[in-house]
């Protein structure tokens, strides 16, 4: 994990040494009692350790049931119960999520009654097996789209429960996207959320979406996450206010107002005119969709029947398919995201601005929470760069290729589009031709006899 180049800068200023210097690793498992800690390991956790953060989840948003709430709720019972060992706790953070609570449209900072008992949920998941949980999964959800939040919100109320014992906190960040700033613009390691849309975009691979164009989403640089978890944590442990503040959300929608058309038309901007993908399988292009039965048959027309064709053409050559399962995963993907992209949620971050109060001027500069000042072009050509880096493995020198490739693909878009029209328009001209001219000309033959 150290040798990740997020830890480039801080070995460039300290030394190779200092990083390695500074941690001890601890072998543990969320899925095991006492997270598999041996009691070497948790005797020292218990006299060393004055904060925790608990952020160990898995966010796949289609999850089966049983594992996630394995690894996101009971996980977080196995972490509260050695929690209340240690003997020097300070403070036990709880990172969550904005999204956990999605029957509230306007969210406060302040606990919600969970969907159901967290205990008498995993006690049901640790007595039937995977197939059985997965045949009442559905039931089991109601309203609440995905595992993701519903195990969250679950893993929120174990917290609730601890308040009195432990100096706990829920800290709530919105939806994380790559680093605006510190220590490397761009940087993100997965293809969650709208980096995964802007390299299927880039790609020529994505079409089509259903979505209400002009809705957003909150949307949180990491570095932003990181600097509200740390200015939260110093303003608890510091006693700014009477009693700890309980929950704290790390959110941007007071400063980052960005629609979906808005992330789709500049991203694809910055693809076509400055840091283009390599091999893209077409010209970016397509459009979202308010309507979902439009959105459908252009998924047909635009996804599916070009992935059958090449794949079709891949077996004849005894090559494996490929595109049909990464359309499978592409309309998974979607199923995910129409939910969150047609509905819109408010989130209140008083706290974080409370807070802000009490920093004085370099504080305010160094660690931004709120007033997020985002230069959108800017921040798209870091991300792309970090995607094709880091994600796609494509090296800068291809870049210029990149861009020729490009250009040849607008050629052959506009050429394919010109035939598609010509021969739509021929269609029409001989159907036009056959029917009222031939009826005409049949109608006069008959009056002249």
């Amino acid at each position: 994990m150290l040798s990740n180049v997020l830890f480039d800068k801080v070995k460039e200023q300290r030394g190779e040494q200092f990083i390695y210097n500074q941690v001890q690793a601890v072998y543990g498992d969320v899925l095991m009692p006492n997270l598999g800690i041996s009691e070497k390991d948790l005797e020292l956790l218990q006299n060393e350790v004055s904060i925790i953060y608990h952020c160990a989840a898995t966010i796949r948003f289609d999850e089966p049931l049983r594992k996630a709430v394995f690894i996101n709720t009971r996980g977080t019972k196995y972490m509260l119960d050695i929690a209340v060992t240690f003997k020097h706790l300070d403070l036990f953070a709880y990172i969550s999520t904005s999204y956990c609570h999605l029957h509230v449209k306007t969210l406060y900072e302040k606990p919600y009654d969970p969907p159901a008992d967290p205990h008498s949920v995993i006690k049901a998941c640790e007595w039937l097996k995977d197939e059985d949980v997965e045949l009442i999964e559905k039931k089991i959800l109601g309203d609440i789209p995905n595992t993701y939040a519903y195990t969250k919100s679950l893993a929120e109320a174990l917290v609730v429960e601890k308040f009195n014992e432990l100096p706990a906190i829920i800290l709530r960040p919105s939806i994380v996207i790559p680093i605006w700033k510190e220590p490397l613009p761009g940087w993100t390691d997965n293809i969650n959320g709208p980096t995964g849309l802007l390299i299927g975009a880039g790609k020529g691979v994505l079409r089509t979406m259903y979505c209400k164009s002009n809705g957003n989403g909150d949307f949180l640089p990491v570095d932003i996450a990181v600097n509200g978890l740390l200015v939260s944590s110093w303003y608890n442990l510091n006693k700014f206010n009477e009693q700890l503040v309980r929950v704290i959300h790390m959110t941007s929608s007071n400063d980052i107002k960005v629609s979906w058309q808005e992330i789709i038309e500049l991203g694809r901007w910055v693809i076509e005119n400055k840091v283009p993908f390599n091999g893209v399988a077409w010209y970016p292009g397509g459009s979202m969709k308010s309507n979902y039965y439009v959105h459908f048959v252009c998924m047909l027309l635009f996804h599916w029947l070009p992935a059958l064709f090449v794949d079709a053409l891949l077996w004849i050559f005894r090559y494996p398919p490929v595109l049909c399962h990464v359309q499978k995963r592409i309309t998974k993907g979607f199923e995910v995201f129409e939910y969150y992209a047609n509905n819109v949620w408010n989130f209140d971050n008083s706290v974080a601005v409370n807070i802000r109060k009490v920093m004085n001027k370099t504080e305010r500069f160094n660690y931004i929470i709120e007033k997020i000042d985002l230069d959108l072009i800017d921040y798209f050509t870091h991300s792309i760069l970090c995607s094709r880096r880091i994600i796609l493995k494509e090296t800068d020198d291809t870049i210029p290729a990149a861009k020729r490739h490009m250009k040849v693909m607008y050629a052959v878009d506009k050429f394919v589009k010109f035939l598609w029209l010509f021969g739509l328009g021929y269609l029409i001209y001989k159907y036009f031709l056959i029917h009222f001219v031939g009826h005409t000309t049949i109608a006069k033959s008959i009056d002249n006899l």
